[in-house]
Protein backbone atom coordinates (compact mmCIF):
# COMPACT_ATOMS: atom_id res chain seq x y z
CA UNK A 1 0.00 0.00 0.00
CA UNK A 2 1.31 3.45 -0.90
CA UNK A 3 0.21 6.42 1.19
CA UNK A 4 0.96 9.99 0.19
CA UNK A 5 0.67 12.97 2.50
CA UNK A 6 0.09 16.01 0.32
CA UNK A 7 1.05 19.39 1.74
CA UNK A 8 3.40 22.30 1.32
CA UNK A 9 4.98 22.06 4.76
CA UNK A 10 2.48 23.82 7.03
CA UNK A 11 1.88 22.67 10.60
CA UNK A 12 -1.26 20.73 9.65
CA UNK A 13 0.61 18.94 6.87
CA UNK A 14 3.35 17.90 9.27
CA UNK A 15 0.76 16.73 11.79
CA UNK A 16 -1.02 14.65 9.14
CA UNK A 17 2.27 12.97 8.23
CA UNK A 18 2.96 12.21 11.90
CA UNK A 19 -0.49 10.74 12.66
CA UNK A 20 -0.46 8.75 9.42
CA UNK A 21 2.87 7.12 10.29
CA UNK A 22 1.54 6.39 13.78
CA UNK A 23 -1.65 4.85 12.36
CA UNK A 24 0.32 2.61 10.00
CA UNK A 25 2.61 1.44 12.80
CA UNK A 26 -0.27 0.77 15.20
CA UNK A 27 -2.41 -1.07 12.64
CA UNK A 28 0.44 -3.36 11.60
CA UNK A 29 -0.25 -3.00 7.88
CA UNK A 30 2.54 -2.82 5.36
CA UNK A 31 2.57 0.58 3.73
CA UNK A 32 4.98 3.19 2.50
CA UNK A 33 4.23 6.71 3.72
CA UNK A 34 5.66 9.46 1.54
CA UNK A 35 5.37 13.25 1.75
CA UNK A 36 4.66 15.26 -1.39
CA UNK A 37 5.27 19.01 -1.22
CA UNK A 38 5.36 19.96 -4.92
CA UNK A 39 2.21 22.04 -5.47
CA UNK A 40 2.05 21.13 -9.17
CA UNK A 41 2.07 17.41 -8.33
CA UNK A 42 -0.49 17.96 -5.54
CA UNK A 43 -2.84 19.70 -7.96
CA UNK A 44 -2.69 16.67 -10.29
CA UNK A 45 -4.74 14.86 -7.63
CA UNK A 46 -7.39 17.60 -7.84
CA UNK A 47 -6.50 18.78 -4.34
CA UNK A 48 -6.86 22.51 -3.80
CA UNK A 49 -6.90 22.44 0.02
CA UNK A 50 -4.12 20.81 1.99
CA UNK A 51 -3.32 18.72 3.85
CA UNK A 52 -4.60 15.71 1.97
CA UNK A 53 -4.13 11.98 2.27
CA UNK A 54 -3.91 9.69 -0.77
CA UNK A 55 -4.05 5.90 -0.47
CA UNK A 56 -3.10 3.87 -3.53
CA UNK A 57 -3.85 6.82 -5.80
CA UNK A 58 -7.23 7.70 -4.24
CA UNK A 59 -7.74 10.92 -2.27
CA UNK A 60 -9.37 9.88 1.00
CA UNK A 61 -9.01 13.06 3.10
CA UNK A 62 -8.47 16.68 2.16
CA UNK A 63 -8.43 19.95 4.03
CA UNK A 64 -8.25 18.49 7.53
CA UNK A 65 -6.23 16.28 9.87
CA UNK A 66 -8.10 13.12 10.90
CA UNK A 67 -7.33 11.32 14.16
CA UNK A 68 -5.00 8.35 14.34
CA UNK A 69 -8.01 6.08 14.97
CA UNK A 70 -9.87 7.47 11.95
CA UNK A 71 -6.88 6.80 9.70
CA UNK A 72 -6.47 3.28 11.11
CA UNK A 73 -10.14 2.57 10.41
CA UNK A 74 -9.77 3.82 6.83
CA UNK A 75 -6.69 1.73 6.19
CA UNK A 76 -8.07 -1.48 7.70
CA UNK A 77 -11.71 -1.22 6.59
CA UNK A 78 -11.60 0.15 3.07
CA UNK A 79 -10.08 -1.62 0.10
CA UNK A 80 -8.35 0.80 -2.22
Amino acid sequence: MEILVLGTGCAKCKTLEKVTIQAVEESGIQAQVKKMEDIVEIMKFGVMTTPALVVDGQVVVKGRVPSVDEIKTMLVTYKF
